[in-house]
């Protein structure tokens, strides 16, 4: 089955710099009533992406106010209806709440007799693929895994990032063209991924992307606390270069300590994260607890540690500089 699904994953991407107005997209075949469960950062934005590609939106489903303030704001004139009401109404139900809400959510519409034979199903959960939908498909709808590698804030700006975004898609054979088409109506890139594959492909998601954030700001904090006024102005240029390297070199484009083999320098970093340091006298943002870097010791040993590790593997240590640096991390 990987032989025939893999005929699949050669989308082109859009070119680059490719304008991206919605009036520009061509409008899709088959126009369908679909619905949105779930108003989080996920749901609106889909909601209003597929309504502006041609696509009929019949309603959503909101749980709060704040979720339906957040869809007013990116759907006008959008009806909030109850999950089973929506789900009697669409011809393709979407799904964008929670990873661990979703099984109940498909259990319970399930259980109300709310899916229908030849009904699109899908989801937005990265994790997950098509067995959680195994209820829905149970009583005939067609189940389909559609995720975004992309980060949402719930907001206007997210549907820009919508175009060229990269999506993990997976259906019955049969129906994967209609998962493709859906993904590219709202200029999306779709790859089959199986089931198999989603939870390791989910993992490196979120550990690219959510530990970066927690990288990024605690190199922000320690900035400041060193007295930085503009920390992020300051590293940017730095980080952008490192991760241009990353992705065009690898692990080659690595640079630093850790990569020279310098013990002496990474103590000496550990030493001044466990010190902590000094708050900025202009500073009073009481959302940056700057004489606090009691989380950076742990994650520099973790991620200087993997670092040595990769670096040695290939050969760019020697076996005493490696030594070295892994008795320099090992908490005392």
């Amino acid at each position: 089955m990987d032989a025939e699904l893999s005929s699949f994953n050669d989308f082109p991407a859009p070119p680059l710099g490719a304008a991206s107005p919605e009036s520009s997209r061509p409008h899709p075949a088959v126009s369908l009533r679909f619905g949105v469960i779930g108003m989080g950062s996920v749901g609106p934005v889909l909601a209003a992406a597929w309504r502006a590609a041609g696509h009929t939106l019949v309603g959503v489903t909101a749980r709060s106010q704040e979720s339906r303030e957040r869809a007013d704001a990116m759907v006008l004139k959008v009806d909030f209806l109850a999950a089973a009401d929506l789900a009697a109404r669409v011809d393709l139900l979407v799904l964008t709440v929670s990873d661990s809400g979703l099984p109940g959510l498909v259990s319970q519409l399930a259980e109300s007799g709310a899916f229908r034979a030849g009904q699109l199903v899908a989801h937005t959960a990265g994790a997950f693929g098509l067995e959680i939908l195994a209820p829905a498909q149970a009583a005939g709808a067609i189940p389909l895994a559609l995720h975004p590698a992309q980060t949402f804030s719930g907001t206007s700006l997210d549907l820009d990032r919508l175009y060229g975004t990269h999506w993990a898609v997976n259906a019955p054979l049969a129906l994967l063209p209609v998962a493709q088409a859906l993904v590219m109506d709202i200029g999306g890139i779709p790859a089959v991924l199986p089931d198999a594959a989603r939870p390791l492909y989910h993992a490196a998601l979120a550990h690219g992307a959510n530990h970066l954030v927690t990288l990024v700001t605690q190199s922000l904090r320690a900035l400041r606390v060193a007295g930085i006024e503009n920390p992020a102005a300051f590293i940017e240029p730095l980080l952008k270069a490192a991760l241009e390297r990353a992705f065009h070199e690898g692990e080659a484009g690595l640079s630093g300590p850790i990569r020279r083999g310098d013990a002496l320098t990474v103590q000496g970093h550990l030493e001044a994260l466990s010190r902590g340091g000094w708050r900025h006298p202009d500073d009073s943002d009481p959302s940056l607890p700057l004489d606090d870097l009691s989380d950076l010791p742990g994650a520099y040993r973790a991620m200087a540690a993997a670092t040595a590790s990769r670096v040695y593997a290939r050969r760019g240590l020697s076996e005493t500089q490696y030594r070295e640096l892994v008795a320099v991390l090992e908490e005392k």
